[in-house]
């Protein structure tokens, strides 16, 4: 169907009423929407305002407090000091030692003087406390290591 100067002035009728373009297409018949806006568009009606939202309440925003950061690390140096050990010690035998002595061997296996320290071992332990010192070296440095790791993710991620 075409435009004819009835269909225009209804067009003009329902748009004064403001009627959405969709409405109007449905009461005329045989036009589509799109040709409802054209035609208005190049007939230079008047555009309607939209009709204003209402405005939603603003919500205020709380500032964010920073995380407290931790206190740097602090190095404590590892003081080392050389136990002393009485290298004789009680001179037990793989015959004689029992499971109440330090089983620290001195001296070459291969000799007639080998024999192990025999002194008291500490709590939990084959050896004695000085030989513990030299037996067990702490994994300081991997722990450290580690824990820097971590502390350095921790910070990537806060």
């Amino acid at each position: 169907m075409g435009w004819t100067d009835e269909r225009v002035e209804q067009l003009k009728q329902l748009w004064a009423e403001g009627l959405s373009a969709s409405q109007i297409a449905r009461q005329l018949g045989g036009v589509t929407r799109n040709a409802v806006i054209g035609k208005v568009h190049r007939l230079g009606l008047a555009g309607r305002a939209t009709p204003a939202r209402a405005e939603r309440p603003r919500i205020q925003t709380v500032r964010r407090v920073a995380r407290p950061r931790p206190a740097p690390m602090v190095q404590v140096p590892i003081i080392e000091r050389d136990p002393v050990v009485d290298d004789q010690g009680r001179k037990t035998t793989v015959l004689t030692i029992s499971d109440r002595m330090c089983k620290w061997p001195i001296g070459d296996p291969s000799t007639s003087d080998f024999h192990f320290c025999g002194h008291s071992p500490k709590v939990g332990s084959p050896y004695c406390d000085a030989h513990c010192v030299k037996a067990f070296q702490p994994t300081q440095g991997r722990r450290d290591r580690e824990r820097d790791k971590d502390y350095r993710r921790y910070l990537a991620n806060s």
